[in-house]
């Protein structure tokens, strides 16, 4: 694939696990002398102000590490530690060197582990090699071919930048994994949190908003945080299919319209499946209603529990189905898993 084709590959199919949103956290780094590390996990491509300096030089919209022939450290590179928001299996990454035109890094590097005590006794393992960037380019890479463990699950991240220089922004796609140990026997488990493994594979519109906002942590900060399509001209509806983090019977339903107060849908309806990913992308698997065409009402919570008629079944995927258009804050289904392993 080239660099758009990868771009629109890892946006669409897996998450960013390192981003802020969901957690992510800059633990250290070898130098940010010129621009903090922290902007690396922020929102967008990062912005260009030019005639905004600070005490120490221009002012940047990412991590920018003094000139390496300037410190007197013995380092050949530059790195930045990351804990991932959440912890999964990494597939790719996205170096965004935007801006950074005259002081970008000749190349880059990424190591992962996989650490629930010390960091510094962590061991780490190199899943993309030494590669060459461009400078104010999206730099997209898939993880090393010849990786051992393509299933690893990793918990921490960290970018090695050669010799020195900037980046933008720092994205690392993957599928996010729950994690067993969190939960106890018997605990409903919010089975649509993107925190939890879930993932939004496929929708009909999202003109204002991404389709991944629905199923985020917290109730949604204005308008823009939320699931929102453009007006429909016919009787709809808009729809938005979720694969579950694990399979799991379904017991209580959370719709949230918060921040959207003339522009939530008048009803929805929820349906759920049993398949994999590429037969319900296909179109190969039969939709099963557990909620019917139910009133919505303008920046609201709803509960629904004895509206659900799910039959006790498991379920894999869920459609949520929007009449005929409209917006939705965020969306919480909670289940018991089928099983945990």
């Amino acid at each position: 694939m080239n660099q758009e084709e990868l771009n629109t590959y890892y946006t669409q199919h897996f998450i960013d696990m390192a981003q802020a949103r969901l957690g992510g956290e800059t633990l250290a780094c070898s130098d940010d002398f010129f621009a903090e590390m922290e902007n690396l996990i922020k929102p967008g491509r990062g912005i260009f102000i030019e005639e905004k300096f600070t005490d120490r030089g221009k002012w940047m919209d990412g991590w920018e590490s003094r000139r390496s022939y300037g410190r007197d450290n013995g380092r050949e590179f530059d790195w930045c530690t990351i804990r991932l928001g959440v912890p999964g299996v990494i597939r790719g990454f996205d170096i965004d060197t935007n801006h950074f035109r005259g002081n970008a890094p000749q190349s880059v590097s990424v190591e992962a582990c996989h650490c629930d005590g010390d960091i510094n006794d962590a061991v780490w393992t190199t899943i993309l090699d030494q590669s060459p960037t461009d400078a104010h380019s999206q730099n997209l890479f898939p993880v090393n071919d010849d990786l051992e463990n393509k299933e690893q699950v990793w918990t921490h991240v960290r970018l090695n930048m050669f010799p020195d220089g900037g980046v933008a922004r720092f994205r690392v796609y993957g599928d996010p994994k729950l994690d067993p140990k969190n939960f106890v026997e018997g605990e409903l488990i919010d089975l649509a949190s993107i925190k939890n493994g879930a993932r939004a594979l496929l929708c009909s519109d999202m003109f204002f908003s991404d389709k991944n906002n629905l199923i985020m942590p917290g109730r949604g900060v204005n308008m823009g945080d939320g699931w929102e399509t453009k007006r429909r001209r016919d009787p709809g509806p808009d729809w938005s299919i979720v694969k579950l983090a694990v399979p799991g019977d379904l017991q209580k339903l959370i719709v949230d319209t918060a921040h959207f107060k003339g522009n939530f849908p008048d009803t929805f309806s929820l349906e759920a499946t049993n398949g994999t990913d590429e037969d319900v992308l296909d179109g190969n698997v039969e939709w099963q209603e557990v909620v019917c065409k139910t009133k919505l009402f303008a920046d609201r919570e709803h509960l629904f529990i004895s509206e659900i008629n799910s039959g006790k079944n498991s379920f894999s995927h869920i459609r949520l189905n929007i009449f005929p258009d409209g917006g939705i804050s965020r969306l919480r289904l909670f289940g018991l898993p089928k099983e945990l392993n």
